[in-house]
């Protein structure tokens, strides 16, 4: 008898798409498999089919069933009832008096809106569904009932039985899940608000070059390539000026996160270097300082790490001195064929306070090409650094063979992150044909 109740509560929520009026019958047909004895529900003696001859089950019994019968209509909040059109005889479970909050002593109620209105939807179909608002005592409550009506010969209703349901608390769920969506839409609105404020924020603090930057010596150009999703502006920067003794400054970071804490941690490194280059330009002196300054940033944002590379081009000397903390090294197209320096030391930013770092020497000759860029263009999450590394470097190769003329703009057109999970910022610099009539002007400057 319990997988009897089982299945039938089953239909009853719907699993077996069958009606409440369905679901009962087939309790009651089920029980019949069970015992050929008539079954007393509720004071009301009910005669089932004669069931198949076979051993009898240990789950039957009149008690059991009434019992099982009654749990699953208080379960589903409902209950049942026979309506004799003829006789006008009504009959109520238990559960429906105490849906309405009635005396059982008092009988069924003979009318009420409910009523009237089945009467009149049986006119016309075997079936009605409706949903009434009806007054049971101090409060409104709201009712469904689904009723099935029996024809005689001449097709005339004779009887009905229904199933009364209160879903007056329907609604209530109905509210909780409008208030859950208007929270989720003021998450929304506040994430999209965010989001315009980073993207604000990176605008002004981080502004990108349309056309490529004409400085000493040589020609850079910048290539900022957003995260996948619009939430995600993340900490990337860049660096490229000139300094007082002639010399030019490139600079790449990323800052580890996204949203605003990131981008304004972004803006105090990217604003730091260019104030301490007032007082220094050693590559490797500058990320000192902006260790420890990042070493301050995380103590009022927790697990703050990030990672740089600066390098200082004398044009004078083609000379380039370079540092990295924690970075990717970068990459150096010469002959055709690019390759990453060899790093020199030096931990990532915010790690160690007292950290120090190593620079390194190479010669940038013209024709050269220079790429300095975040994890982003390398790293993904299906597959290894080397493969990504492999794939930039084939990118460069092809640009400068393409365009060995104006490689940088082919370059940055070409090159794609590898996780779309990261934003990524990309400057390629290049010796410029103009660089010597820069030289010349600030000879001139100094004499």
């Amino acid at each position: 008898m319990d997988v009897v109740i089982e299945r039938a509560v089953g239909l009853l929520a719907g699993r077996a798409r069958c009606r409440i009026a369905d679901a009962y019958r087939h309790l009651f047909r089920m029980a019949a498999e069970q015992s050929r004895e008539p079954v007393e529900v509720a004071g009301r003696v009910i005669r089932l089919l004669d069931a198949a001859d076979g051993p009898p089950s240990p789950f039957a019994g009149r008690e059991l069933i009434a019992d099982r019968l009654a749990a699953v209509e208080e379960l589903a909040n409902l209950g049942w009832g026979e309506w004799d059109l003829v006789t006008g005889e009504i009959y109520w479970s238990p559960q429906l008096y105490r849906i309405y909050q009635r005396d059982p002593a008092l009988g069924p109620l003979t009318g009420g809106e409910l009523s009237r209105a089945a009467l009149e939807a049986a006119q016309g179909r075997d079936r009605v569904e409706l949903v009434a608002r009806v007054r049971i005592g101090e409060r409104f409550r709201r009712l469904r009932a689904v009723a099935d009506t029996l024809r005689d010969a001449e097709g005339r209703p004779v009887r009905m039985f229904g199933i009364v349901q209160d879903v007056t608390e329907q609604p209530v769920s109905a509210q909780r899940l409008a208030e859950v969506e208007q929270k989720l839409d003021e998450q929304r609105r506040a994430a999209a608000a965010e989001h315009n404020l980073t993207l604000r924020l990176q605008e002004i603090i981080l502004p990108i070059p349309d056309e490529p930057i004409e400085l000493p010596g040589l020609k850079a150009a910048v290539r900022y390539l957003p995260a996948g999703q619009e939430t995600m502006v993340g900490g990337d920067w860049f660096h490229a000026a000139a300094l007082r003794d002639g010399s030019v400054l490139l600079a790449v970071g990323d800052v580890a996160g996204h949203g605003t804490q990131a981008a304004s941690n972004m803006a105090q490194l990217r604003h730091a270097l260019r104030a301490l280059t007032v007082v220094d330009s050693d590559p490797a002196i500058l990320l000192g300082h902006l260790n420890r300054l990042t070493c301050e940033l995380e103590r009022e944002t927790p697990e703050l790490a990030a990672t740089a590379v600066i390098a200082r081009f004398d044009p004078r000397r083609r000379e380039l001195v370079w540092a990295q903390a924690g970075h990717p090294p970068p990459l150096l197209c010469r002959g055709g064929r690019t390759a990453p320096l060899a790093r020199p030391s030096g931990p990532m930013l915010g790690v160690v306070e007292d950290a120090t770092y190593q620079a390194a020497v190479t010669d940038f000759r013209p024709a050269d090409v220079l790429l300095l860029y975040t994890d982003g263009l390398v790293e993904h999450r299906t597959h290894g650094l080397d493969t990504g590394l492999d794939a930039v470097m084939a990118a460069v190769d092809d640009a400068v063979r393409a365009a060995p003329l104006q490689p940088l703009a082919e370059l940055v057109g070409r090159l794609r992150r590898a996780n779309p999970d990261d934003d990524t910022c990309i400057l390629a610099v290049r010796p410029s044909t103009g660089g010597t009539r820069d030289l010349r002007r600030y000879l001139q400057q100094q004499a």
